[in-house]
């Protein structure tokens, strides 16, 4: 008897089973004991573990593999603080509507109440964050874990989390535990024909009709359903800042460069797979027409009629099921390219576009956001066409996340990331590690672009302050050989950095070591602090740059290297005025 119990597979194996037929590829984690008995079971059936430095940045970074791939990114960590650390990729989780299964060890069951080893009522704690929160025995295992994974990916995506006790990893169940069932793609909800004809009757007299679309579009994979729809009526569109790519920027309808206009003029509004929050102004004046009609379509019934939302004409659905119904009850219909509004689009998008030309040909020493932009783009578009759809640009930093979302063209979807809903800092590095692994390995899940079995570089362009929420996750990308390219622009501080020149920094430090007025601000930042011996303390390659050829050299050497380049850009520092996050100027009605 006692062998026959042996014989059976502990939890952490019975886990790791589990995971492998529920078809997971890659785990991302920091063990300890007991969730390392899993991570290894895992490795031992062929599941990539990737370990962390901090928690947070692999919570991160599995949200983010589930955004890329479409089904749940795997996060495992121990108890106690391990889950207040990932409760970063919980909020994230949730917040971007994006699915993460997410696993925790716990103390042994006989000891709760007791004061534990890293005890936490983590059950208690994150219920009222996420989708569903279980502890299961060892005999409801799989069942438990299946229904966790389910949960995160079905509906509204968010964080299935398992609470998982010491004694269940460590113990052997009674009997032969059952395999887990395999969790197909959730069944897809289409729009009712009522709903459906009020809709195309809206689009079709709409004097300026627009199609908005967001990163709820491209975690759909719509691409190929939302471009059909605006080929064939010739509604001009345009992407939130992480859903470029679901069409082309090229493409001759984007009009991300007139975007003021372009909400300010449209009546009728069809909104896929973006919610009316901050990022879209609410759908409220000034940004938006005080009678604009605004046609959500959203998976989450919660969505529509939100905000300015016109939840009469709101349609709860799926993407890829409701688009081609509108495209199809909108057969004929072809948008007038001569109308006022399409004029004033042209006219705002060639003022705009001329505009930028002249401030990136601005040149200064030391270089600007616009500079450093621009020959960064250059230099890698020469390297990888933006049609080959090989290079996944990751971005964070107030300025440096806000100016380069325009200066880098996509072509293809699901290769930009940025903060997100919450503006988070610190995602950086893990949504890098994520695209690498989603991307560049044999078991890669995601596909993007024409070219989607070749490798794609990972760029991050990261300000100093995004930068130092993770930096020593550079040590885990050089760990396993990830050839990441990163980017540093290094203004000293916070938004605008602090001052220009070193020795009126340092006259600043003293005054604040001294306790004198005119100290630093609460803003600065190291001066010049050495970004790039991180990678060079792990064996990869840093990079100094101060001018636009420095710059140049340094990229086309980065994104040849094999392992990860660190490129810290020493730009101007701004002068001291008001501090406002780029997004909510001029959001409050007049």
């Amino acid at each position: 008897m006692a062998a026959e119990s042996i014989s059976r597979p502990t939890g952490a194996k019975v886990i790791a089973l589990a995971l492998q037929q529920l078809g997971v590829k890659v785990i991302f984690g920091l063990v300890g004991i007991p969730v390392v008995q899993i991570a290894e079971e895992a490795i031992g059936l062929g599941i990539r573990f990737i370990a962390f430095r901090n928690e947070q940045a692999c919570s991160y970074a599995a949200t983010a593999y589930g955004y890329l791939t479409g089904r749940p990114g795997v996060c495992l960590v121990v108890g106690g603080p391990g889950v207040l650390h990932a409760m970063a990729g919980i909020g994230n989780s949730s917040i971007n509507a994006w699915p993460m299964l997410l696993l925790a060890g716990s103390c042994e069951t006989h000891l709760v109440t007791k004061g534990g080893f890293q005890e936490l009522d983590a059950i208690s704690l994150l219920t009222p964050h996420v989708k569903l929160a279980t502890r299961p025995c060892l005999d409801s295992l799989p069942q438990s874990i299946t229904n966790a994974y389910r949960s995160a990916w079905y509906g509204r995506p968010g964080t299935g989390f398992v609470d998982l006790p010491a004694d269940v990893i460590q113990g052997r169940p009674d009997e032969n535990v059952p395999e887990t069932r395999i969790v197909a793609a959730a069944p897809r909800a289409g729009v009712d024909p009522e709903r459906l004809a009020d809709v195309a009757e809206l689009l079709r007299s709409a004097k300026a009709p627009l199609i908005v679309f967001g990163k709820g579009a491209a975690y759909a994979q719509a691409e190929h359903t939302i471009r059909k729809l605006i080929d064939n009526t010739g509604i001009p569109f345009l992407p939130t800042p992480m859903g470029k790519g679901v069409l082309p920027d090229s493409h001759p309808l984007n009009t991300s460069s007139a975007r003021s206009a372009a909400l300010k003029n449209a009546d009728v509004v069809l909104v896929l797979g973006a919610r009316l929050n901050w990022i879209l102004h609410f759908g409220d004046e000034p940004k938006w027409a005080a009678d604009v009609k605004l046609i959500q379509v959203d998976i989450s019934a919660e969505e529509i009629g939100k905000n300015n939302g016109d939840a009469e004409h709101g349609i709860v659905g799926d993407i890829n099921v409701v688009v081609p119904q509108i495209t199809a009850a909108l057969e004929g219909f072809q948008y007038d390219h001569a109308s006022p509004y399409m004029q004033a689009l042209q006219a705002s998008k060639a003022k705009n576009e001329a505009n930028a030309a002249k401030t990136v040909q601005i040149v200064k020493s030391p270089m600007g956001y616009h500079q450093v932009f621009d020959v960064i783009k250059r230099t890698l578009n020469k390297l990888s066409p933006p049609e080959d759809g090989n290079v996944v640009y990751i971005s964070e930093g107030a300025n440096t996340m806000d100016i380069s979302r325009s200066a880098f063209p996509l072509e293809h979807p699901r290769l930009r990331m940025d903060a997100g809903t919450h503006a988070t800092m610190g995602v950086g590095l893990g949504y890098a590690i994520a695209a690498h692994a989603a991307y560049n390995n044999p078991e890669a899940e995601a596909q993007s672009g024409p070219s989607a079995s070749a490798r794609k570089k990972v760029v991050c362009l990261e300000g100093d302050s995004a930068f130092g929420f993770s930096m020593p996750e550079v040590e885990t990308m050089a760990r396993y050989n990830m050839d990441i390219l990163i980017f540093v622009v290094n203004n000293g501080g916070i938004y605008h950095g602090d001052s220009e020149e070193e020795d009126q920094w340092l006259k600043l430090q003293e005054n604040t070591q001294q306790g004198q007025k005119g100290g630093l601000r609460s803003t600065s930042l190291g001066w010049e602090v050495g970004y790039e011996k991180m990678a060079e303390m792990c064996g990869g390659k840093g990079y100094l740059v101060r001018t636009g050829e420095e710059l140049q050299r340094a990229t086309e050497e980065g994104f040849n290297s094999k392992t990860p380049v660190v490129v810290n850009v020493i730009i101007e520092s701004g002068s001291s005025k008001k501090l406002e996050f780029a997004w909510q100027k001029s959001g409050a009605k007049k």
